[in-house]
This record gives C-alpha cells, sequence and structure tokens, in this order.
C-alpha cells in the first residue's frame, strides 16, 4: 500500500510541476497567435469608425472589407 501511495503522489507532483512550468512558460514568452489573430490584429483592439457612415466596427471586419474577403 505505501508503493502505491508514494507512486500516486509523485505523479500528482510531476503533473502539477509540469503545468506549472508551462504556465510561466507561456506567461514569459507568448506565442504569437496568442497576441494576435492571422490578420495581425491584437487582440481586445477597440472598435474602429467605420470611413463612410462613421459607426464603430470591428477593426477585423474593416481589414477584411478592404482586403477584398
Amino acid at each position: 500500500m505505501a508503493i502505491g501511495s508514494t507512486l500516486t503522489k509523485a505523479y500528482i507532483i510531476a503533473v502539477t510541476a509540469i503545468s506549472v512550468v508551462s504556465l510561466a512558460y507561456v506567461y514569459v514568452s507568448p506565442p504569437p497567435s496568442l497576441t494576435t489573430d492571422r490578420d495581425g490584429v491584437p487582440h481586445f483592439t477597440p472598435p474602429v469608425a467605420h470611413p463612410e457612415t462613421g459607426k464603430a466596427v470591428p477593426l477585423g471586419d474593416l481589414i477584411r472589407h478592404y482586403r477584398g474577403d
């Protein structure tokens, strides 16, 4: 019984350590896909004014419109 308990504790410690190290790595050095979308627009960008109507539209929609998508 002591061996199973020890292995379980070792497994829990290993999984916790891997999780913490992985999260710290992504926080310190985030991949580009976490900071911008495929068009290069930063996430959480505020809406911009549409040039013709003056209404607020997401920047990604404006980029896709002028790109022709």
